[in-house]
C-alpha cells in the first residue's frame, strides 16, 4: 500500500471513531493524528509563495504528517527568500523541488495536494489543472476572477472528485460559527438589513510610475499568464495586483468574499434579485488603480437588503470597527468581525437582547488547514468548512457588485437562466477572456 493510501486509511479509521465529535473542537485534529506512523506522510506543493501562499505553507507545516516537497513562483527573488526561511520551519531546503512553471510542479508524482496562492487571475486555470493532475487543492480566495470561472472550477471539482478547500478561513473560527448560530436562533427578531463593511486605512494603491523592464529573476510572461498582455509596471506587481481588473476585483473580492460570506450564511441567502453599486476613485484619484477605492453596493433579496461599504484610507467604520457584519433585527443588532461578536440592544423593542463581546480565541487559518487535511484523509467534501462550491457562491455575489459598478447599471439577476437579464452585460462580464494562448478547459 502506498504511503498516501496508508496515510488516508489509518487516519480514516480514527475519523470513524471520532465522527460524533464537533467539527470545531480543537482536539479533533490531534486525535486524528494520533494513529499516524512517521512513515505515513502527506506531501504538498505550493504555487505562489509571496503572500497568503506562504502563510498557508506555514500553517500547513504545523500539522503532523504534512511535508512541503515543492514550491513554484515566477519570481526567483521570492523563492530565494522563502528557502532561507525554511530552516525556521524545520524544513531542509535542499530537499525542496523548485519550479517557475506550475505545470511542472503538478507533474511531480509524489505531491498529494497543492496550495494555490497566486494572483486571482490564475486561480481558475491552476485549480482545474491541479484536479486534472489528481491533486487535492487549497485555493486562495476569491475562488475565481469571474462568475464563469467560478462555475468551471465547481464543475472541475465535481468531475475529478478532488478535495478542494477555498481559503476563506473565517469559516473555521469558532466565534464566527457561534455568531451565525445566534442569528439563526431567531432572537434578533426580524432582520431586514445586513450591513457589511471594510474600511482599510493602511491600504492604498501604488504611485503612477512609468512602465519598465521586469526585475531580474521575474518571469513576467508567466506572471501575466491568461491576462491581457501589458508592459511590466511596478505598481501593478505583487500586492498591487488587487487594484486592476485584469487580475482581481479590488476590496470587493479581496475582503468582501470573507465578510459577505458570513452575511449570506447568517441569512441563509442564495443569490440577490438586484444589485446596484456606486463608487469611484475618491480617496486616491492620482494614484495607480482601476478598481474603486470607495464603493457602496446594495443587494436586494426577497426579505432583506444587504449593503456592502468599502473605503481605502479610512479606518473608522460603523460601530467603531474597521471591518465587520451587522445583522440589524427588531430586538437587537449583532455585530461580528475577526475580533469577536456582540449584540447591542434595540431600545424600542420590548424583547431587548444584549450579549457582551465574545472575543475570538483561535487561529482561523490554522484551524482551516486542519480541517482541509482532515477532509483529505476522510475523502469527504462534506467535511470541508468551505468547499469550492461555497467559495464560488460568495465570489459570484462579490463579482455581481463589481459588474454593477463597472457597467454603471442597476442589474437584475434571472435565477432560472443563471444570468443577468441584460444579455449585453452577460456577454461582457460573465467570463474573463483568456489571452496569450491560454484556454480555460470546458467541463
Amino acid at each position: 500500500m502506498s504511503s498516501r493510501r496508508k496515510f488516508i486509511h489509518q487516519s480514516s479509521l480514527v475519523l470513524g471513531a471520532g465522527a460524533l465529535m464537533p467539527v470545531f473542537d480543537n482536539k479533533v485534529f490531534s486525535i486524528l493524528n494520533s494513529g499516524i506512523a512517521p512513515s505515513d506522510q502527506l506531501n504538498i506543493g505550493a504555487i505562489g509563495i509571496k503572500g497568503m501562499g506562504w502563510a498557508n505553507v506555514k500553517a500547513a507545516l504545523k500539522i503532523p504528517g504534512v511535508n512541503l516537497v515543492a514550491v513554484c513562483d515566477v519570481d526567483r527573488n521570492v523563492i530565494d527568500t522563502r528557502l532561507a526561511e525554511l530552516a525556521k520551519l524545520n524544513v531542509d531546503a535542499t530537499k525542496i523541488k523548485i519550479y517557475d512553471d506550475y505545470r511542472k510542479l503538478l507533474a511531480q508524482k509524489n505531491i498529494d495536494a497543492v496550495i494555490i496562492g497566486t494572483p486571482d487571475h490564475w486561480h481558475a486555470l491552476q485549480m482545474i489543472h491541479a484536479c486534472e493532475a489528481g491533486k487535492d487543492v487549497y485555493v486562495e480566495k476569491p475562488v475565481g476572477n469571474s462568475i464563469g470561472e467560478c462555475r468551471r472550477m465547481v464543475a472541475a471539482q465535481q468531475r475529478y472528485n478532488k478535495i478542494v478547500q477555498a481559503g476563506q478561513w473565517q469559516r473555521s473560527q469558532q466565534h464566527f460559527k457561534d455568531a451565525v448560530d445566534f442569528v439563526h436562533s431567531g432572537q434578533l427578531g426580524n432582520i431586514r438589513t445586513v450591513k457589511v463593511w471594510c474600511y482599510q486605512g493602511w491600504m492604498k494603491p501604488g504611485p503612477v510610475v512609468p512602465d519598465s523592464s521586469p526585475p531580474a529573476g521575474v518571469d513576467y510572461a508567466q506572471w501575466l499568464g491568461p491576462a491581457s498582455k501589458r508592459p511590466f509596471n511596478a505598481s501593478r506587481f505583487h500586492f498591487n495586483f488587487r487594484w486592476f481588473w485584469d487580475y482581481a476585483g479590488g476590496l470587493m473580492t479581496d475582503w468582501g468574499v470573507h465578510l459577505l460570506d458570513y452575511a449570506l450564511l447568517g441569512m441563509k441567502a442564495d443569490l440577490p434579485i438586484s444589485i446596484a453599486g456606486l463608487g469611484g476613485k475618491f480617496a486616491y484619484p492620482d494614484l495607480y488603480e482601476e478598481t474603486p477605492d470607495t464603493l457602496t453596493t446594495l443587494y436586494e433579496f426577497d426579505k432583506f437588503n444587504m449593503v456592502w461599504d468599502s473605503a481605502m484610507g479610512i479606518d473608522n467604520g460603523p460601530y467603531g470597527r474597521d471591518h465587520g457584519i451587522a445583522y440589524i433585527g427588531n430586538n437587537g443588532t449583532l455585530i461580528l468581525n475577526r475580533g469577536g461578536w456582540e449584540v447591542i440592544e434595540e431600545r424600542q423593542s420590548k424583547n431587548k437582547i444584549i450579549m457582551p463581546l465574545q472575543k475570538s480565541a483561535d487561529n482561523g487559518l490554522e484551524r482551516h488547514w486542519e480541517n482541509f487535511i482532515m477532509a483529505v484523509k476522510s475523502r469527504k467534501t462534506a467535511d470541508l468548512h468551505c468547499p469550492v462550491t461555497d467559495g464560488a457562491h460568495v465570489a459570484t455575489v462579490a463579482q455581481m457588485g463589481n459588474i454593477s459598478f463597472r457597467s454603471g447599471k442597476k442589474l437584475l439577476w434571472d435565477k432560472a437562466k443563471s444570468a443577468f437579464t441584460d444579455d449585453a452585460i452577460n456577454q461582457q462580464y460573465l467570463m474573463k477572456e483568456y489571452h496569450n494562448g491560454y484556454q480555460l478547459p470546458k467541463l
